[in-house]
């Protein structure tokens, strides 16, 4: 049985780029990343527009990270985190080239 459109689009992407899995990957932890802040923010009771606030920035911008459309810097999840009294530990591990 054929696979779905997302897997065939993967393969697809990933002969004419070996490293395009590791990329999709990264991308799925980022998105997982947003929606545990999004999950933190909710149970601290915080509003899109105080934490943006805190952040120095605009509800909308916030709304527009939440959705999980854009391609988030590090250094913005951070501010969004600290924003919420937490922090974002990152770490380097080997990956499929060894």
């Amino acid at each position: 049985m054929k696979g779905d459109f997302l897997e065939e689009l993967i393969d697809d992407r990933s002969r004419a780029n070996p490293r395009f899995p590791d990329l999709v990957e990264a991308a799925f932890r980022r998105r997982e990343l947003v929606r545990e802040l999004v999950e933190i923010r909710r149970a601290l009771s915080v509003s899109q527009t105080r934490l943006a606030a805190r952040m120095g920035t605009s509800q909308s911008a916030v709304a527009r990270l939440e959705s999980g459309d854009l391609d988030v810097r590090a250094s913005t999840l951070a501010r969004y985190a600290a924003a919420l009294g937490h922090r974002i530990e990152f770490s380097v591990v080997a990956g499929s080239e060894g």
